[in-house]
């Protein structure tokens, strides 16, 4: 089955347009969520390719989820999409699937 980046991007504009009026900074660390879907999946590899790409990356202690952070970048619906993708093609090639972003205020 192959990923719905565009309805992906469409969730990414929509959460900015969803928070008209509230005051978000110029920059800030933005957080991505992966969980895993296959028992056998790869968690170093996908760590490392994260790195690799410029971004950090942690396991969550609920053995389910990889965090991958990067910034301070612009806090725009493109910036964060533009690195949204980068981080999802990578997760997807280790069997790992989007499960939202943050801003890490």
């Amino acid at each position: 089955m192959r990923h719905n980046y565009a309805a992906q991007r469409r969730e990414t504009i929509d959460t900015f347009r969803a928070s008209k009026g509230v005051k978000l900074p110029q920059r800030a660390v933005v957080e991505y969520a992966f969980f895993v879907e296959e028992n056998d999946a790869d968690w170093t590899g996908f760590e490392r390719a994260l790195k690799a790409k410029g971004f950090r990356a942690r396991r969550l202690k609920d053995g389910e989820t990889v965090v991958a952070s990067v910034g301070p970048i612009a806090v725009t619906a493109e910036e964060i999409w533009t690195w949204e993708e980068r981080a999802t093609a990578i997760a997807l090639a280790f069997d790992f699937y989007p499960d939202g972003w943050e801003l890490d205020l």
